[in-house]
């Protein structure tokens, strides 16, 4: 599979935005169906504030498959570490490829990363699917409300509401 990592470009931030949380709400339903109670804001799985967050204080690149926008990703590197923030491919073309074709891309952008990590929600089986199985990363801790996040800024608050059941946290060491 032929994937292009684009850098995002200002025009096309507001469809980045939408195209990121229709992605996120497909999973969501595919779960939970119309009885979710994990959105955000405004029935979105992922905030506006958290995408554009993410973009603010990252890597933020378009993908590209046949010449046309099938998903994004937002990645941050700093020296020898890497985290991915956001990835996703559009719910009209999973399962093609295209998800781990741009991982691939990532890691060949960023040769000086030793060790990748992210974080998923636990019901997202694709994803947990993709990192571990396709992708080669590995689950190195589960938050909840028993063990929270240690670097998350409201840890001193209860267990975040979103996702009371917890996240799954990832590592991919390169070397």
């Amino acid at each position: 599979m032929a994937v292009v990592l684009q850098v995002l470009e200002d025009f096309d931030k507001e469809q980045f935005i939408k195209d990121n949380q229709e992605a996120f709400n497909y999973g969501a339903m595919e779960e939970f169906g119309m009885k979710d109670d994990h959105f955000e804001e405004d029935g979105q799985i992922i905030s506006r504030k958290t995408i554009e967050t993410s973009i603010k204080h990252g890597e933020a690149y378009r993908i590209i498959s046949d010449g046309q926008k099938a998903g994004g990703l937002v990645i941050r590197v700093s020296g020898n570490r890497g985290e991915l923030d956001l990835i996703f491919v559009s719910p009209k073309i999973h399962s093609k490829g295209i998800g781990y074709a741009a991982w691939c891309e990532v890691e060949k952008l960023h040769p000086e990363v030793e060790v990748w990590e992210t974080v998923t929600p636990y019901f997202e089986k694709r994803n947990i699917h993709f990192y571990v199985n396709r992708c080669g990363f590995h689950i190195v801790e589960f938050y909840n409300s028993h063990h929270p996040d240690p670097n998350d800024p409201d840890r001193d608050i209860p267990m975040d509401e979103q996702f009371p059941e917890g996240m799954f946290r990832f590592e991919k060491r390169i070397k």
